[in-house]
C-alpha cells in the first residue's frame, strides 16, 4: 500500500519577494495623483452636495445662501419629484442629448474611418490637429461664436437671403435646433478620438480575408468593421451624452427660453434663489439619473455587440462553404 508523499515547495527568492512589493509600492504611487484628484474635487464636492441636499433654506432676508442642516430631512427631494417642471426639462434634455450623441456619431465614424483607413501617418497627424485645435478654444468663446453666426444679423443669415434661400432674416438662434447644433459642434471631437484610435488599431487584413471569402463591402462593413469598433462607438458616446446631459452654456447661449435645459433649471436655485438645498436635491437626482441611463446604455451596447458577434458566427461559416465551392 503506497502511502502519500508530501513534497515541500521552497518559498520564493527573497529578492522575487522584494520585487514584487517593490511593483505594488510603485503602482500605489502611480495611482496617488488620480486618486486625490478624484478625491478633492469628486468625492468631497459630492459629499457636500449630498448634505446640503438634507438640509433647508436659511430663514430671513439676510440668512446666508448654506443651507440649514440641523434638522435633516427629504422634503427637498419631495418637492423636486413632485415638480413636474423639472421632469418636462430633463425629457427635453434627454432628447437632445440622444439625439445629439446620434449626431455625432453618424458624423464622426466617417472622418474616424476616413483618417485611419484612408490617410497617410502624416496627413492623420494634421488631421487630427484640426480636430483638435477647435476643442482647445475656450467652450465658452466657440459658443458665442455661433451665437454671432446665427443671429438675423449674422453672415448665415446674409449669404442666404443673398442666393434666395431665404427673403427674410434667418430667425434660428434662441431655439432647440440652435442648441441641438451647438452641442453637436462642441462635442464632435470627443467622439472622433476615441472612434479614430480604435480603427486606427484594427487589422485591415481582416477585410481583405472578407473579400477572399466572397463578402462586400457592406458585408465587411456589418462583420469587421463595426464589431471591432464597438469599444470606440460605447467610449464616444458616453464622453459625449454625459457631458451633454448637464450643459450650462450652450442652451443658456443659443436656446434662450425655448432652449431651456436642466443644466440651467439645477443652476437656478445657486444663482437665482439662493435655495442651495433645492439645487443641491436636484443636482444628486440628476446624477442617479444620468447614471442609470449610462448603466443601461453599456448594457445595451454589450447585448448588441454580443447579438452582431452572434450573427457573424452564423453568417462566416456559410461564406467560407460557398468559398470554397
Amino acid at each position: 500500500m503506497s502511502h502519500p508523499v508530501a513534497i515541500e515547495v521552497p518559498p520564493p527568492p527573497l529578492t522575487h519577494r522584494r520585487g514584487r512589493r517593490k511593483f505594488r509600492w510603485s503602482v500605489s504611487l502611480a495611482a496617488a495623483p488620480l486618486a486625490a484628484y478624484l478625491f478633492l474635487f469628486f468625492i468631497v464636492p459630492f459629499g457636500v452636495i449630498l448634505w446640503y441636499s438634507f438640509g433647508t433654506k436659511p430663514e430671513g432676508l439676510f440668512g446666508g445662501v448654506i443651507p440649514d442642516t440641523s434638522r435633516l430631512s427629504f422634503d427637498r427631494y419631495v418637492e423636486v419629484l413632485t415638480n413636474p417642471d423639472f421632469f418636462t426639462v430633463f425629457t427635453k434634455t434627454l432628447w437632445i442629448a440622444i439625439i445629439g450623441s446620434v449626431l455625432t456619431l453618424l458624423i464622426a465614424y466617417p472622418i474616424a474611418y476616413w483618417m485611419a483607413r484612408v490617410l497617410s501617418p502624416r496627413s492623420r497627424n494634421i488631421v487630427l490637429m484640426l480636430v483638435l485645435i477647435p476643442y482647445w478654444t475656450n467652450f465658452l468663446i466657440r459658443t458665442l461664436g455661433w451665437q454671432i453666426a446665427l443671429n438675423q444679423d449674422g453672415f448665415i443669415s446674409h449669404l442666404l437671403q443673398s442666393v434666395g434661400i431665404l427673403h427674410a432674416p434667418l430667425e434660428f438662434l434662441y431655439t432647440t435646433q440652435a442648441v441641438q447644433l451647438g452641442v453637436v459642434y462642441n462635442y464632435l471631437p470627443l467622439m472622433i478620438l476615441p472612434l479614430y484610435v480604435t480603427l486606427e488599431q484594427m487589422d485591415w487584413r481582416l477585410l481583405e480575408a472578407n473579400s477572399d471569402l466572397g463578402g462586400n463591402a457592406w458585408s465587411g462593413f456589418r462583420k469587421v468593421t463595426l464589431p471591432l469598433s464597438m469599444p470606440g462607438i460605447g467610449a464616444g458616446l458616453m464622453l459625449v451624452f454625459v457631458p451633454l446631459m448637464g450643459d450650462y452654456i450652450t442652451p443658456s447661449i443659443l436656446g434662450g427660453a425655448k432652449g431651456t435645459m436642466v443644466g440651467q433649471l439645477v443652476a437656478g436655485p445657486f444663482t437665482s434663489t439662493s435655495n442651495w438645498a433645492l439645487g443641491s436635491a436636484m443636482a444628486v437626482i440628476l446624477m442617479l439619473m444620468i447614471l442609470f441611463i449610462v448603466i443601461a446604455c453599456t448594457w445595451l451596447l454589450r447585448l448588441l455587440s454580443a447579438v452582431i458577434k452572434r450573427a457573424n458566427r452564423i453568417v462566416v461559416p456559410a461564406l467560407t462553404s460557398e468559398g470554397t465551392a
